[in-house]
């Protein structure tokens, strides 16, 4: 059984695309022992508490210091002994020391076909402005492995997704959801699941 780590900062909805697949069993051999949110009240708590999921909060406003964040952001991990850490729409830098210690099984989702419109400063809507602005006309997303930078990480997978005349960021931002990044994060979860990847 793959212990799963979540890691969040919004809503959660590939948190809950990842929960959904879980229950449905188009992911196997797979518990989700613990969702990290780097912000109070964040909406993906609230998913993880109504699956019976436990929820923690690490936020950087209540420590010192980035360091003793970070600590604690390691230690909360640590505690859920999970065989795989899913950054599911986490805006954190993560620390080098947890980079390394979960080498090869931390994995991020990015709403964007890599190298295309990654890195820093591409996140969240941004990243759909930047491809509209561009007149790119397939965009999509990509599943890939952590490593020490940002985005830089080996590609495990990537889907693409077309843009459409008339697109604003907000409606590409969902679509690239919709039928990217809700299908290709449950499908890599499995595949490492079950030994295929």
């Amino acid at each position: 059984m793959l212990r799963v780590a979540v890691c969040v900062s919004g809503g959660g909805t590939n948190l809950q695309a990842i929960i959904d697949a879980v229950e449905s069993g188009k992911i196997r051999n797979t518990q989700l022992v613990r969702v990290i949110s780097n912000k109070h009240g964040a909406y993906a708590l609230e998913r993880a508490a109504k699956a019976g999921i436990e929820g923690v909060t690490v936020a950087k406003k209540d420590f010192a210091d980035t360091e003793s964040f970070q600590k604690a952001l390691l230690a909360a991990i640590d505690e859920a002994k999970p065989d795989l850490i899913v950054l599911a729409g986490f805006l954190v830098v993560l620390p080098q020391e947890l980079v390394a210690k979960y080498k090869g099984k931390i994995i991020n989702i990015h709403p964007s076909l890599i190298p295309s419109f990654c890195g820093d400063g591409f996140y969240g809507l941004k990243v759909h402005e930047a491809a509209l602005a561009r007149g790119v006309k397939v965009t999509g997303a990509t599943v890939h492995f952590v490593d020490e930078g940002t985005d830089t990480g080996p590609i495990i997978a990537q889907k693409a997704v077309y843009v459409q005349e008339g697109d604003t960021p907000e409606v590409l931002q969902r679509r690239v959801m919709e039928e990217a990044e809700w299908v290709l994060l449950p499908q890599v979860i499995d595949q490492i699941a079950n030994g295929q990847l």
